[in-house]
């Protein structure tokens, strides 16, 4: 019998796999690369700084890599920064290639992470969702009403809307399904229960999401690219303009959901029973949920109303934190394991930091003016509505929320305003928006990503009952969102 190191010669070798992502990898980076050398070298238009294409590449480049992932997130985005500050785009001793880091939107969410641990270490969030369905779970409908209570609460102070719905929500909603007998092994099984209240939970977390400033990472980032173009966003008008659209979205979604794509199990009289018993086995509200619940309480009355007060959303988040450090909810051995925390840091910090750039070099006004001309003969309720729904259904394309955000946000409202669309409307709506996509496909958002895998919602189904429900969206917060925000002087 021949020896391991007999057998390891130059015929083992050439019979080793060959690593199937080798060839994949060689692909999107090339994809990559000529997408950033065919803008290079395109001729830097009037009015933009001559570093404005090269910059223009990099960023390019740095979105292709965001959607194709040949390396992770944070890895993608610091290889664009060193592209960034070698070629000279981004000068490091300007304040030009690390401005993004100084940014309060890029800090806010940081901060709005650590915040989101408390209510997972705490089990504060279970116990909300629980006592949800106790009251509202006796029919199908009822659970996901009751699902979406939850995630409306506690949507102000979670702006990872991932974590949400794949952290606090689907958890609860995979055990209801279960219960009733509805696993994703077979049709009959998945669609009796479990892949209705998962397609809720997708296109409800849209909803929250839309509603407020801190619900979803992207959002900050809105009020930064609107600020830069004179459009002041709060905390406070945000939501006030979100709340009735997003309300009734709240309680029509989940109703029309159940008729296009009803679960063949109406009725769940045991749920509620099941809830209760789960709450008696948690017993009372321990001193770190107790702690969370004020922190979470006097985080909302202050983004509210700091606008007025002259405080900062970021300043007010790190008393959050700092209050959930000094009462021991919070420690900074958890805050420093919290790898998407610090990963979104470096992302975010490089992106705003490129668009901000972008803008500063002319090429954002450029594009903003080239879109704005294509539709400039329209009225510009008619230009504006164009513009939307093409920032809308160009998500197709896209596999994030955010990075569709930081790639086309800033151009189409620069577009809508030179159109004419009043300024705040704009820039509202497409904030919203930059939500209300994220159900469109399995691949839309973080949320879907999860839920898609647990097995429930078939890919076709999900193309098919995501358009629909986003045709309820545009109907919804186009005509009650722009009716609503008429009547607080937004228009």
């Amino acid at each position: 019998m021949s020896s391991p190191s007999q057998r390891s010669g130059p015929a083992a070798a050439a019979k080793a796999p060959r690593n199937p992502l080798d060839r994949g990898l060689v692909v999107k980076v090339a994809i990559i690369l000529a997408a950033v050398l065919v803008i290079w070298f395109i001729p830097p238009p009037e009015g933009v700084d001559p570093r404005g294409m090269h910059m223009a590449a990099i960023f390019v480049g740095t979105i292709l890599g965001l959607v194709l992932q040949p390396l992770p997130t944070a890895a993608v985005s610091l290889i664009g920064l060193s592209a960034a500050m070698i070629t000279g785009t981004m000068n490091v001793g300007e304040d030009e290639a690390l401005t993004g880091f100084a940014s309060s939107a890029v800090w806010l969410i940081v901060a709005a992470f650590f915040i989101a641990d408390g209510f997972l270490l705490t089990g504060l969030g279970r116990r909300i969702a629980l006592w949800f369905v106790s009251k509202l779970g006796r029919s199908s409908l009822g659970l996901a009403y009751g699902m979406a209570a939850t995630d409306l609460l506690i949507a102000p102070a979670t702006p990872s809307n991932t974590a949400r719905a794949g952290g606090v929500v689907f958890p609860i909603v995979r055990s209801l399904a279960e219960v009733q007998g509805s696993t994703p092994e077979n049709d009959e099984s998945r669609r009796r229960l479990g892949a209705f209240l998962s397609m809720s939970t997708v296109q409800v977390n849209t909803i929250t999401s839309a509603m407020f400033l801190t619900a979803m990472a992207g959002n900050p980032l809105v009020q930064q690219f609107a600020g830069e173009q004179g459009v002041e966003i709060t905390w406070g008008n945000w939501a006030l303009a979100a709340i009735v659209p997003g309300l009734v979205s709240l309680v029509v979604v989940p109703w029309v959901l159940s008729k296009v794509y009803a679960p063949t199990l109406k009725k769940t009289p045991q749920a509620p029973d099941q809830a209760r018993e789960e709450l008696r086995n948690l017993g009372r509200l321990t001193r770190h949920e107790a702690i969370m619940t004020g922190t979470f309480i006097l985080l909302l009355v202050m983004w509210s109303v700091g606008g007025s007060l002259g405080v900062n959303a970021t300043a007010t988040a790190f008393v959050g934190i700092a209050i959930l450090l000094c009462t021991g909810v919070l420690s900074w051995k958890t805050m420093a394991a919290n790898s998407g925390a610090w990963s979104t840091l470096i992302f975010f910090g490089v992106l705003v930091g490129m668009a901000g750039h972008l803008n500063d070099l002319g090429v954002i006004d450029w594009i903003g003016e080239t879109v704005s001309r294509s539709v400039g003969h329209l009225p510009w309720a008619l230009a504006f509505a164009v513009l939307a729904l093409v920032y809308f259904y160009v998500h197709y394309f896209f596999a994030s929320n955010t990075a569709q955000i930081v790639a086309m946000y800033a151009v189409f409202l620069a577009a809508a305003i030179g159109v004419g669309a009043p300024p705040m409307l704009a820039a509202l709506l497409l904030g919203f928006i930059g939500n209300l996509f994220g159900g469109l496909t399995h691949y839309s958002s973080g949320p879907c990503g999860v839920i898609f895998g647990s097995g429930y919602v078939k890919t076709p189904e999900w193309f098919r009952v995501g358009f629909i429900m986003s045709l309820v969206s545009i109907v919804i917060w186009g005509a009650v969102g722009m009716a609503w925000m008429g009547l607080l002087g937004m228009t």
